[in-house]
Parts: C-alpha cells; sequence; structure tokens
C-alpha cells in the first residue's frame, strides 16, 4: 500500500531534490533575479567581457545577493575551460620565483582564473609528474620555469592541446614560447663591469647548475667575457652552491681560505651574495674596500642592506604579468608572439669598488 503523509508531515526529499537544494541558489534563481536569460548568465561567468555592462552589473548584483557559487565541473564541462591556470617551478625556497609568480597570478586574478601552484626541486621527473597530476585536475594552461624539462613534457602538452609558457629564459630561436631574459647576457655585462674596473682575480658562487639552465648561461656569460680579455677562470675558484645564505657563507669561508683569495666574487643570485657578504662581515673583510661581491635578481632587500647590492635587476613581476596575459590569449586564440624578452640593468651600489693589491683574511 503506497505511503501517504498527513500536511504536517515532511516527506522525504528525493537525491535530486536534496542536491539542488544544498547546493543553494541555481543559475535559473539568478536569471529570474536579473530578469535576463540563463545564456546571459553564463555568458557573464565564463566571458564577461562579451555581455552588455547594463546586464553584466545586473547579473553580478542577483549573484551578490543570492549567494550564487557556480558550479565548477559544469562550467568547465560546458566552455571547455576551468578557470584554473598551472605554475610549476624548480622550488618554492626561492625569493625570486615567489616574485614572479605573485605578478602572474595578480595578473591572472584580474582576468578571472586561479592559480595551482606546484614545484619540483630540480627534477626533471618529478616536474613531468607534477605536470600530469595538473591536467589531471583540469587547467586551462601552464606556466613553467626554463628552457630544460623531460623531452615527453612539450609533447604531452600538445597532445592535450594545453596552452604553456617557458619563463625567466629567452631563447629567441626555439619553437616554443618564452617569456624570460637573456641570462647569459646579462651576467656577461656585469663581468665586463668587474673586469673594467680592475679586476682580474674573480671567483663565481653559482647555483647548481644541474637542470638549470639560467645557473648554466650565467656562468658561461661570465666565462666569455673573462676569455674575451685573455683571462682564465681557474675551476677551484668556481663553487656550485643552493640558493640559500647559509650556502653563501659557506662557499665565501671556502673561498677565503685560498692562499690567494679573489678581489671579486660573483654570486649566481642575490640570496647567495647576502650569504657572501655576511661571511666577509664576520670575519672583518671590508666590502667593497677590500673585496668586491655582486648579485643576480635584485630583490627587494638588496638595495637596503648596508653596503647596498651591486646585481643585475630583472623585471620579475613584469615578466609574471606578460605570462599570465600570453596564457590567456592562448586559451581565448589570440594572436600572440612566441618570444618576449625581458630587459635586464645593471644596478651598481656599495659592494663593488677598484681591486686592492691584496688583503689580510681574519681568523676563520
Amino acid at each position: 500500500m503506497p505511503e501517504r503523509y498527513s500536511d504536517t508531515e515532511i516527506k522525504p526529499r528525493s537525491r535530486r531534490q536534496r542536491k539542488s537544494s544544498d547546493r543553494g541558489a541555481s543559475l535559473n534563481d539568478v536569471a529570474r533575479q536579473a530578469k535576463v536569460s540563463t545564456a546571459t548568465v553564463s555568458r557573464v561567468l565564463n566571458n564577461p567581457e562579451k555581455v552588455a555592462e547594463k546586464s553584466r552589473l545586473m547579473v553580478q548584483a542577483a549573484i551578490d545577493q543570492l549567494g550564487y557559487i557556480p558550479d565548477g565541473v559544469a562550467r568547465a564541462l560546458a566552455s571547455n575551460h576551468t578557470g584554473a591556470i598551472g605554475a610549476v617551478v624548480p622550488t618554492l625556497d626561492n625569493a625570486i620565483f615567489a616574485a614572479g609568480v605573485q605578478g602572474f597570478q595578480s595578473r591572472l586574478k584580474k582576468l578571472g582564473y586561479t592559480v595551482i601552484l606546484a614545484s619540483h626541486e630540480y627534477d626533471l621527473e618529478e616536474e613531468f609528474n607534477e605536470v600530469k597530476t595538473l591536467l589531471r585536475q583540469g587547467i586551462d594552461a601552464l606556466l613553467l620555469v626554463g628552457s630544460i624539462h623531460d623531452p615527453r613534457l612539450p609533447k604531452l602538452l600538445e597532445e592535450k592541446k594545453t596552452a604553456y609558457v617557458n619563463c625567466w629564459s629567452y631563447k629567441p630561436n626555439s619553437s616554443q614560447p618564452y617569456i624570460g631574459f637573456d641570462n647569459k647576457n646579462a651576467a656577461k655585462v656585469l663581468t665586463d663591469y668587474l673586469l673594467d674596473l680592475g679586476h682580474r682575480d674573480i671567483a663565481v658562487i653559482v647555483g647548481r647548475t644541474r637542470n638549470n639552465d639560467r645557473a648554466m648561461d650565467r656562468l658561461r656569460g661570465i666565462r666569455q667575457a673573462i676569455e674575451e680579455r685573455n683571462l682564465e677562470l681557474p675551476q677551484h675558484r668556481i663553487l656550485e652552491r643552493s640558493y640559500t645564505v647559509k650556502q653563501g657563507r659557506e662557499a665565501m669561508r671556502v673561498l677565503l681560505q685560498n692562499s690567494t683569495p679573489p678581489t671579486a666574487v660573483m654570486c649566481g643570485n642575490d640570496i647567495l651574495a647576502l650569504g657572501a657578504l655576511a661571511e666577509c662581515q664576520s670575519v672583518g673583510i671590508r666590502v667593497p674596500e677590500e673585496l668586491s661581491i655582486t648579485g643576480f635578481d635584485d630583490l627587494d632587500i638588496s638595495a637596503q642592506i648596508i653596503p647596498p647590492l651591486t646585481t643585475i635587476h630583472v623585471p620579475l613581476a613584469e615578466m609574471g604579468e606578460l605570462a599570465a596575459n600570453f596564457l590567456v590569449s592562448q586559451i581565448n586564440n589570440e594572436s600572440t608572439l612566441l618570444h618576449t624578452e625581458m630587459k635586464t640593468e645593471l644596478m651598481v651600489r656599495g659592494t663593488t669598488a677598484k681591486p686592492r693589491s691584496s688583503f689580510t683574511v681574519g681568523k676563520l
């Protein structure tokens, strides 16, 4: 016998009813509130620039009043876009990547996209796996760092028809898209500056070069500038270290223990340079009177320390913003330049001067 319910009884809701109710306001509710069609509401959510301002404002007001939260899965199926863009960087423990990703995320937020961030610690296999995970989760495009990747990676992105861009490097002859800067040339400019000051005994504290084309290119630029002056850079004066202040201090300590210490030390980035400077100060070596130090990146802190750091300025935030614009243009099938070179600038500050003939190393 069929169940009967009195007027005072609460009839159990069907699964469909529960799902609709539990999610709150629907797209139809927004359309009724704004007095527009559901198609207009959908366009406001997916392509707001294609909707007249009056209608767009009415829809947005209805969304705010009703507390409507769009169904991300449904939107992705309907528009073939997820509204998410991935960014896979070598490490999260480096301020240079934080500054670039911040510019990237800020610009994408204005364009209606969310960033999903991952890191791979300079492991190409791990980078490939992280990208596969992001593709499974659903992303519309991807930001990568540098030019060295697992050979399977660009093939995978092409198969999945996923737009991507390589940043922090610039390879104008590549068939892949790049928005970045010429690390080799920037390092050469910095080395030429030291050579013009009269430095001949130069040492280098470079970042780890394994799977790191930026570090390799900076070292190549230093070597080229030195060789063009018919000079040499001895192997024992090239130290590879991770990008930390502690590693910068340790490397500088090693260099100072040499029987003939260098008159200038070039560091692969500002973080290493800060460590090198701290070590000099701890043993009583005056910078730049007795030893010159340079960095690379021009982090905010680099102009504030004493003495302020001579370094190469890299427009990190601007690079991130351009990368965001490029990827969104690719998503929208708009024509864009395949390669964009960011200009770097030599920032001469207080850690460099003409070399002295010798100095005395304090107790280590």
